[in-house]
C-alpha cells in the first residue's frame, strides 16, 4: 500500500509558522500518480483557522489526530524526519496513531538498532508531543521511575521522575530496553499502565483523569489537593521499546506487564526502502554493488542465518558504510563489511565458512583489483563557524582522496610523528581505515592484550588534535558511574556530578572506552542513544541534544544558550567521538562472547592483528636500540611460533608474550645484556605456576627455539655473591646498585625482621633491576613464601616510604581510590593510600590483589599505562604536569610514584581471581617461591638457634615433599615457609614439647579429611616425624641371654717340640698392566628415603629402594667412611651393575657394566662381583672383582673413567671355561679389609699364591706359598691368617709393612695350632678345625675386652665368629708370639654348612656353602652382627606361642659382649625376588646382605633392592630413643591443674609415668 503525506496550511495568521514548521519537518509531498493504488493512505496536516495553532490536525490515511499546543516545547523531539519517509514507516506511524487515539500503550518490538526509537520519536515529533525518555538498564530501580529523594537546604523531599512527570504533565513516556531491567522492577508501573493510578512515596496518589473529574463534580480542587490526589493527564501514553527475548539475550517480559501493552513488530525496513535509501547516500557506488551488499546483509538477518548461530547483520549501519564507499568507490567492499560485521573475529570456523559462502554468492569477496587504504598522507585543520574539522588525505591505489572529518580542539600533529609511536605498514593502514570510519561513526578497536590499541588510539587523537578522555570500564560498573553520580555539597545538599564521558561529550573530546568486553551489556545499553543519535537524558533531568537538533530548537523557541541551559538542555559537541577498545570475543564461550547483535549496531569494528614478525622487530629495534640482535631474533621466532600454532595451550602462552611484554623483555636485556633469555621468557609467562601441561609445552617450544637455560642456574649460588651492602648513599644487591632515597616521611619506611637467604636475595636483585628501569612490579606466589617480607625489606634497603592497601572481595573502584567518611554531617572523601602514594611519590604496596574482582583492579591499568585515572570525587590523576593548564581537581603523579602488587598464584586452592591473566602484562612479574632446602634450613637456624639440627632437617625435607605433592596436584594446600617458621618458633620457645605435637598446629586443619590426612601422615612418617606415635610405642627386639663363656684353650703360633716352626715365602714385585680408560655413563636417580621410626621405635632407622630390575641379583655390599660421609656401594649381577650413594643424600647413582661383564646365555656362567671402595687420596674410586674370571676393574666415580687392571701372575689370568667342561669352576677371592688404605689381596681358592695389589703405587707383589689356600683373613696390615684347604689348618703369615722391589726380605709363614685347655703346653690333641666366618682386623679396646671376658685385661686381641660359636675372643693374637687364650660363647647347635633350602617356586634344593658369610664385627659397640635364615633362629624364644612369625628375608643376630645378650631382629621380606633362585642361593643363605654402617650399626640390602639402616649399639639406641621421645613429647601423659593466685598462676603437672607421682611445679609470673 502506498502512503502519502499531505501538509495543508491556511494563508496568513499565526498558523503560518507552525504549518511551515511541520512542512519542513515532514519534508515530502507525494503527488498522486495517475492510475495508482486506490488504497493509498495520506498523511494530512489540516489547519483549522487563523490564530488557532491548536486546531491543526494530522491525517494518516483515514486516521486523524488533532494537535495540541505543547506546554514545554523544548521536550518535543526535533529533526527526526529524514528527507524521505519509507512507506513501511508511515504504516507504523498510522498504527501508533490508532493506538494513541484508543488510549492504549504500545510496545515496539524488533531487532537491535535505532529504528524503533526513531519511529517513536518521529511520531511524537509529528504529533508535537512532549517526551520523557528513560534508557532502562540492569541498574534501573523504582526510584528512577517514580520519585527520588533529594536534600535541599537541609530538608529531604521527593522529586518526581520520568514516569510521574509524564503522567501528571500529559507527556509520552518512552521506555527503552525493557529486557535489560532486572525482574520485578517494572511491575511498579503496572497499575499506572492499566488504571492510570499510582501511590507515590511523598504521600500523593495519582488518579486517572476520568475518576478525578467525577470527584471534582462533588468536591473542590482544594479538597482534592488536601487529600493529595493528583490528576493523571488523559494525554499520558507509554511507548516501550524492546527486543524479542528469547531470540536475543535479556529478561523475558513479566506476563502482567506484557498484557498491558499493544505490540508492533518493527522489523528492518523492506528491501526496496533500504535500497532506495542506500542509492540516495552512495551516488558514486555502482547500483549493482549496493544491491549485492544489501542482499548479503539481508541474508545474514534471515531466520536461516540465525539458526546457524550467526548474529544479525547491523543493517542500520549500512548507510554509513555506503557513505564511505561513496568517497572511496574503488575500495574493497568486503573490507567495509568486516568493519560492520567482523566475522573473522566474531565467529568460529563454521560460522566464518558460512559467511564466506554468502560473500561468494553475492560476488563480494575481495578480488585482486580490490583495494585497501594504504596510509594517511596529510591532515589539515579547517575551522568554519567554530566547527572543528580536518581535511584528511588518504592514499589508496596510488590516488589521493581527501575527506572531511571531525577534529579536536587542539592543534593537529602530522600522522605518526609521535616519538613513542613506531610507524609500521599495518599501523599506517589501520590509521587510514580508522580515519574513514571516523568520518561517519564511532570506532571499536579489537585486539589482544598488549598489542598497542591504546598507542594507536592516542596517535589517532594526536593526529586530529583531540584531547583524550580515557575511561576504564569494568564488570560491575553501573550506569550511574558511566553517566552521573550523586555527591553532597558543602552545605549537605545532594547534587549530581557528571561523569567524564558526559563532560567529554560536551567538550568535544575523544573518549577511550577501554575494556567494553568487560562491561555488562545491560549497563552499556544506556549509551546506545548517545552513540546512535548523540542524545542523552541524565538522572538530574538534563538533556544532551545533537548539535543540529539543539540549533533547531534554539531557533524554534527563539532562546539563547543560557536560557536553554537553565532548562537543562545542552548541545553535544560535533567533534565528540568514541573509540572503544576491546579484546577479541572468545568463540563458544557464553561469558566472553561479548560482541552481540546490539554491540554490532553501535560501532565500526577494526581488528588490530598482532604485528607480523618483521614489524615487531622494527618496533622493538626503534624503541630499544641496544637490544642484542641474536636474543631479539630468538625471542621473536619463539613468540611467533607460539602465536601461529593451533595448539590452545601454546596460544594461551602467546597471550603472555604480547608486544608490550616483548618490549619490557627487550628493555631489560638491553640494560643487562648478560641476562639469560630463557629466564626472561619464563618470568614473563610466570612458568613456575603454569599447569604441568602448559609448562612442558613452554619448555619444549623454548628448546625448539634454542633458548636454553643458563648453566649457572643449576649451580647453587653462594650468599656471599648476593650480599646487600649500603655504602655512601648507595645500595648494592648482588651486582646491581641503586641510590638510596632521601625520604621525608621516615616513619613510613618499613622495617621488618628479615633473615637474608640466597633465594630471596636473588628475587630482590631481580626486582631492583626492574625498579631501576621504571617498571611497576607484580610479585606472585603461594601464601607464606615471604612476598610481604621481601617487599618490606626491599623498601627498607632503598629507604622508600610505603603506602599499603589490602584488597578483598568487597573492594570497589571507589574504596580503592577514596575513603568516604562523615564530618559535621557531610560526606567527605579522604585520599586512599593509592592517592596519597601518587601525590607524595611513595611506593604503593597493593596486597592480596587477586582477592578483589579483576574488574576493580583493572582500573590500575590506566594509572600504570597512561598515567591517568579518575577518582570517585571527580578529581583526575594525570601524569604530565603540562596537562594541568590551570584546571581544577587535578592530581599530578609524583615522578617517584611506584606500585608493587602482591598476589597469590592463579588457580585452586587460592580462591581469588586471575589477576595475572587480566593485568599481568602491564607489570613486571616475579614468581616468589618457597626457599630451596639449603636456604630454608639456614633461615630456620636463625629462627630457632636452639632447635636440634636433625629436627630442622626433618621439617625442611617433609615440607619440601608436601610442596612437590601440591605442585603435582595430589594435595591442594601448598604448605609454605610461614608454617615451618611458626613450628620452629614454637620449638625454640618451648623446647620440651614434642615435634609431633607441634606440627599438628599446622596439620590439624586437615584432620577431618581422611584422604589428605593419610597423605600427610605418610609423608611425615617418611621423614621420621612420629606424628600419632606414643612414647610407649617402642618395639625393640627381645633380648635373650648369651650362654656362659667357655675357655676354649690356646692358639700357639709356630711352637713345637723343635722350637719355632716357620716357613719362608718369596715375594716378587711387578708393575700392573692398566687398560683404558673407557668413559662410562653414570646415571643419577632420586632416592625416596623413608625414616623407620615414624610410628614405633625399632632398631631400623631408615630405608630406601634401589631401582633394580626383577631379574637383578644383589651380590655384594660395602661402605666407605671418609670425612663424616658414609658412602654405600651395592653390586648387582645379571646384568652386572653398580649402585652407589651418599647414605644421607637424596640422589643415588647407577653404573651399568653390562658391556664389561656380558650376561651369560642359558645361565651357565654366573658372574659374582665384589666391590672394594678405596680411601684417600683415591676417594671416590672403587675396585670391582669378578670371582670366576678374576677380572679386576678400577672405576673412578668422579671422572666416570673405568680402567682394567691386569695382574702379571699367571694364576690370575683369565681362563676360559666352557659349559661342557666338567671341571669345577675356579674361584678367585678378594680380601678388602684394608681397601681404605688402597691395597687389596687376591687369591685363588685351592691356589698357592697371594697377590697384593697396591693401587696407589700401581704395583703387585706376588707371594708364593707352600700350602693350598681355602681362605685368607687380613687380621692386621702385616699379619694375615691363612686357612689351608682340605685340612683347614690355620697359618699366620707375617710380612714387611711395605714390600719394595729392591727389598730382599721374604714373608714368614707360621703354623697356628689350636690346643684344648686340658692338655696343657706341648701336648697336642687332634681337634676339628672350624673355619671362621669373620675375624676383626682391629682389636677391641681394653675396656670392651675386659667387659667381654669378665676380667680386667689389656692385651692385643681379635674377635671372630664361626659356625659353632656366637662369638670368640682370642686374647694376645696376633701380635704376641706367646700362646693366645681363646674364649668362646658356644652355640647350642652349629650353623650347618650345607643345607636344604626352599626355592622360590616351593621345591627343595641342596646347595653348597654360600659365597657371602654375612657377618660383621662392631668393635666400638662390642658386638658381632650377622644375618641368619629363619631356620637357624630360636623363633619359639622370640615370639609368643600364639604368634605366627612374619615372612622375613632373614634375622639380624646381634651378639652383644657388653651386656652378654643376644637379639634377633627380623628383616622384612623383600618386595620382589629374582626368579633365578639357584643362582640366588649360591650368593647367600638369606635374602639379604650385610655391611658395617658407622660405628654403631649395620646396613642391609635385601634381594629386592631395599636398603635398610639398623642401629644395634645399645648406647646409640638409648640416645636415639631419648631423641625420639623428645620429638613425641610427653603432653598426652600429663594431668594439669591451674591454680590462680593474685599475681602468680601455678600450673601443677602430674607425671603419670612416674610411680612416685612426682609433682613438678611450674611457676609463671603474670
Amino acid at each position: 500500500m502506498q502512503s502519502r503525506l499531505l501538509l495543508l496550511g491556511a494563508p496568513g495568521g499565526h498558523g503560518g509558522p507552525a504549518a511551515r514548521r511541520v512542512r519542513l519537518l515532514l519534508g515530502q509531498v507525494v503527488r498522486r500518480q495517475p492510475g495508482g493504488d486506490a488504497r493509498r493512505s495520506e498523511v494530512k496536516l489540516l489547519h483549522a483557522g487563523a490564530g488557532a495553532d491548536t486546531g491543526d490536525t494530522v491525517n494518516i490515511g483515514d486516521v486523524s489526530y488533532k494537535l495540541k499546543m505543547p506546554k514545554s516545547p523544548e521536550l518535543v523531539p526535533q529533526n527526526y524526519f529524514s528527507d524521505s519517509l519509507a512507506q513501511s514507516v508511515i504504516q507504523h506511524l498510522r498504527w501508533i496513531m490508532q493506538k494513541d487515539l484508543l488510549g492504549q500503550d504500545v510496545f515496539l518490538i524488533g531487532p537491535p538498532g535505532p529504528l524503533r526509537r526513531s519511529i517513536a520519536m518521529q511520531y511524537l515529533e509529528l504529533t508535537k508531543r512532549e517526551v520523557e525518555y528513560i534508557a532502562l538498564s540492569r541498574d534501573t530501580t523504582e526510584t528512577d521511575l517514580k520519585q527520588r529523594r533529594e536534600i535541599r537546604a537541609g530538608t529531604a523531599f521527593y522529586i518526581d521522575q520520568c514516569a510521574v512527570r509524564a503522567a501528571t504533565e500529559g507527556r509520552t513516556l518512552v521506555l527503552e530496553g525493557l529486557e535489560k531491567v532486572e525482574r520485578n522492577v517494572l511491575p511498579v508501573l503496572n497499575n499506572l499502565l492499566e488504571n492510570r493510578e499510582m501511590q507515590l512515596e511523598d504521600g500523593r496518589f495519582l488518579m486517572s483523569a476520568e475518576r478525578y473529574d467525577k470527584l471534582l463534580q462533588n468536591h473542590t480542587k482544594t479538597e482534592l489537593d488536601a487529600w493529595k490526589i493528583v490528576r493523571v493527564s488523559e494525554d499520558f501514553r507509554v511507548i516501550a521499546l524492546g527486543l524479542p527475548v528469547p531470540r536475543y539475550s535479556g529478561n523475558p517480559l513479566d506476563p502482567p506487564l506484557r498484557s498491558r501493552f499493544q505490540a508492533r513488530d518493527i522489523y528492518y525496513l523492506p528491501f526496496q526502502d533500504q535500497l532506495k535509501l542506500l542509492y540516495s547516500v552512495g551516488a558514486n557506488v555502482s547500483a549493482e554493488k549496493i544491491s549485492q551488499l544489501l542482499s548479503f546483509a539481508t541474508t545474514l538477518c534471515s531466520q536461516e542465518s540465525s539458526a546457524l548461530g550467526l548474529p544479525d547483520f547491523p543493517l542500520d549501519s549500512l548507510p554509513a558504510a555506503v557513505q564511505i564507499l561513496d568517497s572511496f568507490p574503488m575500495m574493497s567492499i568486503e573490507r567495509a563489511i568486516r568493519w560492520l560485521y567482523p566475522y573473522t573475529v566474531l565467529l568460529g570456523h563454521e560460522g566464518k565458512m558460512a559467511v564466506e559462502v554468502v560473500l561468494k554468492r553475492f560476488e563480494l569477496q575481495d578480488s585482486r583489483s580490490s583495494l585497501l587504504p594504504e596510509e594517511v598522507v596529510r591532515v589539515e585543520k579547517m575551522t568554519e563557524n567554530h566547527v572543528f574539522q580536518a581535511s584528511v588525505t588518504i592514499r589508496i591505489a596510488e590516488k589521493e582522496v581527501t575527506i572531511k572529518v571531525p577534529a579536536g580542539t587542539r592543534p593537529l600533529s602530522q600522522p605518526c610523528t609521535s616519538d613513542r609511536f613506531i610507524q609500521t605498514l599495518s599501523h599506517k593502514q589501520l590509521l587510514a581505515e580508522m580515519m574513514q570510519s571516523h568520518m561517519v561513526k564511532d570506532i571499536c578497536l579489537i585486539g589482544g592484550k598488549g598489542c598497542g590499541k591504546t598507542v594507536i588510539a592516542k596517535n589517532f587523537a594526536d593526529t586530529l588534535g583531540y584531547n583524550i578522555e580515557p575511561i576504564m570500564l569494568y564488570q560491575d560498573m553501573t550506569a550511574r558511574e558511566l553517566l552521573q553520580q550523586r555527591y553532597t555539597l558543602p552545605n549537605g545538599d545532594t547534587a549530581w556530578r557528571s561523569s567524564p564521558l558526559v563532560n567529554a561529550a560536551l567538550e568535544g573530546k575523544l573518549v577511550l572506552l577501554d575494556g567494553i568486553h568487560r562491561v555488562n551489556a545491560g549497563t552499556f545499553a544506556v549509551l546506545q542513544r548517545l552513540i546512535h543519535d548523540r542524545e542523552l537524558s541524565l538522572y538530574d533531568g538534563s538533556r544532551l541534544l545533537r548539535e543540529d537538533r539543539y540549533m533547531r530548537l534554539k531557533e524554534e523557541l527563539q532562546m539563547s544558550d543560557e536560557q536553554l541551559q537553565k532548562r537543562s538542555i545542552f548541545p553535544v559537541h560535533p567533534s565528540f567521538r568514541i573509540i572503544a577498545l576491546a579484546e577479541p570475543p572468545v568463540t563458544g564461550s557464553t561469558a566472553q562472547q561479548w560482541l552481540g547483535p546490539e554491540f554490532l549496531t553501535m560501532f565500526f569494528f577494526h581488528y588490530m592483528k598482532p604485528l607480523v614478525k618483521s614489524e615487531e622487530i622494527q618496533v622493538i629495534k626503534e624503541m630499544v636500540p641496544n637490544m642484542p640482535q641474536e636474543a631479539l631474533d630468538k625471542l621473536l621466532s619463539f613468540t611467533h611460533k607460539l602465536r601461529e600454532t593451533q595448539d590452545p595451550t601454546a596460544q594461551s602462552l602467546a597471550a603472555s608474550l604480547s608486544t608490550r611484554q616483548l618490549l619490557r623483555i627487550s628493555r631489560r636485556l638491553s640494560q643487562y645484556p648478560n641476562e639469560n633469555l630463557h629466564s626472561a621468557v619464563t618470568k614473563a609467562c610466570l612458568s613456575r605456576f603454569l599447569p604441568s601441561l602448559a609448562r612442558s609445552a613452554l619448555e619444549k617450544n623454548l628448546a625448539d627455539a634454542t633458548i636454553e637455560i643458563s648453566t649457572d642456574n643449576n649451580l647453587e649460588p653462594e650468599l656471599e655473591d648476593y650480599k646487600c651492602e649500603v655504602t655512601s648513599g648507595s645500595l648494592r644487591i648482588g651486582a646491581v646498585s641503586a641510590p638510596i632515597y632521601n625520604a621525608h616521611e621516615k616513619m613510613k619506611v618499613p622495617d621488618v625482621l628479615f633473615y637474608d637467604n640466597i633465594q630471596h636475595m636473588i628475587v630482590m636483585e631481580d626486582m631492583l633491576k626492574d625498579f631501576l628501569l621504571g617498571e611497576h612490579l607484580l610479585l606472585v606466589g603461594n601464601q607464606g613464601v615471604g612476598k610481604n617480607k621481601i617487599v618490606d625489606r626491599f623498601l627498607h634497603l632503598l629507604n622508600r616510604p610505603r603506602e599499603y592497601i589490602q584488597l578483598h572481595r568487597d573492594t570497589t573502584v571507589q574504596t580503592l581510590t577514596l575513603q568516604p567518611s562523615v564530618k559535621d554531617g557531610l560526606i567527605v572523601y579522604e585520599d586512599s593510600p593509592l592517592v596519597k602514594a601518587v601525590k607524595l611519590g611513595h611506593v604503593l604496596v597493593v596486597d592480596e590483589a587477586d582477592k578483589a574482582p579483576t574488574n576493580v583492579t583493572c582500573i590500575l591499568k590506566t594509572l600504570v599505562e597512561n598515567g591517568e585515572m579518575i577518582l570517585a570525587d571527580g578529581r583526575r590523576i594525570v601524569a604530565n604536569s603540562a596537562l594541568v593548564n590551570g584546571r581544577e581537581n587535578v592530581v599530578v603523579i609524583h615522578p617517584d610514584f611506584r606500585m608493587i602488587v602482591l598476589a597469590n598464584r592463579p588457580g585452586f586452592p587460592f580462591l581469588g581471581n586471575d589477576f595475572f591473566g587480566t593485568l599481568g602484562d602491564i607489570f613486571s612479574c616475579h614468581a616468589v617461591d618457597n626457599p630451596k632446602p639449603h636456604s630454608e634450613l639456614k633461615m630456620l637456624r636463625q629462627y630457632g638457634p636452639n632447635v636440634p639440627e636433625p629436627i630442622l632437617q626433618k621439617l625442611v625435607a617433609a615440607f619440601g615433599e608436601l610442596r612437590s605433592l601440591a605442585d603435582q596436584g595430589i594435595i591442594n594446600y601448598p604448605y609454605s615457609t610461614r608454617e615451618v617458621v611458626n613450628i620452629v618458633k614454637h620449638l625454640q620457645k618451648f623446647p620440651a614439647e614434642g615435634l609431633s605435637s607441634v606440627v599438628r598446629n599446622v596439620f590439624d586443619f586437615d584432620s577431618y579429611n581422611n584422604d589428605m590426612r593419610e597423605i600427610l601422615i605418610n609423608t611425615l612418617h617418611k621423614y621420621g616425624i612420629p606424628i600419632g606415635a606414643k612414647p610407649t610405642s617402642v618395639q625393640l627386639a627381645k633380648e635373650l641371654p648369651l650362654p656362659q663363656q667357655t675357655f676354649m684353650g690356646y692358639w700357639t703360633i709356630g711352637q713345637s717340640r723343635n722350637g719355632m716352626q716357620k716357613l719362608l715365602c718369596p715375594a716378587e714385585t711387578h708393575r700392573i698392566d692398566v687398560k683404558g680408560p673407557a668413559l662410562i655413563n653414570i646415571q643419577e636417580y632420586p632416592i625416596e628415603r623413608h625414616e623407620g621410626r615414624s610410628q614405633t621405635f625399632t632398631e631400623e632407622c631408615a630405608s630406601w629402594k634401589l631401582p633394580l630390575d626383577e631379574i637383578n641379583l644383589i651380590c655384594d655390599i660395602a661402605t666407605s667412611h671418609e670425612n663424616e660421609e658414609n658412602t654405600l656401594y651395592v653390586v648387582a649381577c645379571n646384568p652386572v651393575s653398580l649402585y652407589f650413594m651418599n647414605m644421607t643424600g637424596k640422589s643415588g647413582y647407577f653404573v651399568d657394566l653390562f658391556d664389561i661383564f656380558p650376561r651369560a646365555a642359558s645361565g651357565v656362567w654366573h658372574p659374582f662381583v665384589t666391590v672394594a671402595p678405596l680411601g684417600n687420596p683415591l676417594k671416590g674410586q672403587v675396585i670391582l672383582h669378578e670371582q670366576q674370571s678374576s677380572v679386576i676393574l678400577l672405576l673412578d666415580t668422579t671422572s666416570q673413567a673405568l680402567h682394567r687392571l691386569i695382574l702379571p701372575s699367571e694364576e690370575f689370568t683369565l681362563k676360559k671355561t666352557s659349559w661342557w667342561n666338567k671341571e669345577e669352576a675356579e674361584t678367585y677371592k678378594m680380601c678388602k679389609e684394608f681397601a681404605h688404605k688402597n691395597w687389596l689381596v687376591f687369591y685363588k681358592e685351592k691356589g698357592n699364591t697371594l697377590a697384593v695389589l697396591d693401587v696407589l703405587e700401581g704395583r703387585t707383589h706376588t707371594i708364593s706359598l707352600p700350602i693350598n689356600l681355602q681362605t685368607v683373613f687380613l687380621v692386621a696390615e702385616d699379619k694375615w691368617l691363612l686357612v689351608e684347604s682340605k685340612t683347614h689348618q690355620k697359618y699366620l703369615l707375617t710380612k714387611p709393612a711395605h714390600i719394595k722391589s729392591e727389598d730382599s726380605r721374604v714373608c714368614q709363614l707360621y703354623v697356628l695350632k689350636e690346643e684344648l685347655p686340658s692338655t696343657g703346653f706341648g701336648v697336642t690333641q687332634e681337634t676339628d678345625f672350624s673355619i671362621p666366618h669373620k675375624i676383626s682386623s682391629h682389636q677391641l679396646s681394653s675396656e670392651n675386652l675386659s667387659s667381654a671376658v669378665g676380667q680386667k685385661i689389656a692385651s692385643p686381641n681379635r674377635i671372630l665368629a664361626d659356625e659353632n660359636s656366637y662369638a670368640t675372643v682370642v686374647v694376645g693374637f696376633p701380635d704376641l708370639m706367646s700362646p693366645s687364650e681363646v674364649y668362646s660363647w658356644k652355640r647350642p647347635t652349629s650353623l650347618h654348612k650345607s643345607r636344604v633350602t626352599d626355592t622360590f617356586y616351593g621345591g627343595k634344593k641342596k646347595i653348597g656353602t654360600p659365597k657371602q658369610s654375612n657377618c660383621v664385627t662392631l668393635l666400638d659397640t662390642n658386638q658381632i652382627v650377622r644375618i641368619l635364615p629363619p631356620g637357624e633362629v630360636p623363633l619359639k624364644d622370640i615370639y609368643p606361642k600364639d604368634v605366627i612369625p612374619p615372612q622375613t628375608a632373614g634375622y639380624i643376630e646381634v651378639t652383644d659382649l657388653q651386656s652378654k645378650r643376644l637379639r634377633y631382629i627380623p628383616i622384612p621380606g623383600s618386595d620382589s625376588l629374582s626368579p633365578y633362585t639357584t643362582w640366588l642361593s649360591t650368593i647367600s643363605d638369606t635374602d639379604a646382605l650385610l655391611a658395617e654402617w658407622g660405628k654403631g650399626g649395620v646396613v642391609t640390602v635385601d634381594m629386592g633392592g631395599r636398603i635398610r639402616l639398623w642401629e644395634t649399639g645399645l648406647e646409640h639406641l638409648q640416645r636415639s630413643l631419648m631423641e625420639w621421645r623428645n620429638m613425641i613429647g610427653q603432653e598426652g601423659d600429663r594431668l594439669m591443674q591451674v591454680l590462680e593466685d593474685f599475681f602468680t598462676i601455678y600450673i601443677y603437672i602430674l607425671e603419670e609415668e612416674n610411680k612416685d607421682s612426682l609433682e613438678q611445679k611450674v611457676c609463671c609470673s603474670v
